[in-house]
């Protein structure tokens, strides 16, 4: 297993062995989200050995995958203070905010456009 720097708090993080993998999904994903995969693919593994059928369960990998991605390309640090972010938004709190005009304009400058 390899550990990259990761860009968003420069801390090293083990990178997927296989993307498609639900141990390495579980084991890129953080805190309260970790413990939401955990339980739904319990579910819909318990489902599918009742039905046969594995649509829930490739639904649930593919949606935590796209998670433990994004996860992995900002850093821990970064995902958890997204988190933070939007449970705070959520309760009402007054987070500050950049107006997406100024956000569009800073990508611009970046990219030199």
């Amino acid at each position: 297993m390899s550990f990259p720097v990761t860009p968003g708090d420069g801390k090293a993080t083990p990178t997927l062995l296989s993307s498609g993998t639900a141990r390495s999904i579980r084991d890129a994903l953080v805190d309260a989200e970790r413990a939401e995969f955990e339980r739904r693919f319990a579910e819909e593994m318990a489902s599918a050995a009742q039905t046969l059928d594995l649509t829930g369960v490739l639904q649930v990998l593919s949606t935590y995958r796209e998670i433990a991605e994004i996860t992995q390309r900002h850093g821990i640090g970064a995902h958890r203070r997204m988190l933070d972010q939007v449970a705070r938004l959520q309760r009402g709190d007054d987070v500050p905010t950049i107006p997406g005009h100024i956000h569009k304009a800073e990508i611009n400058a970046r990219l030199g456009i």
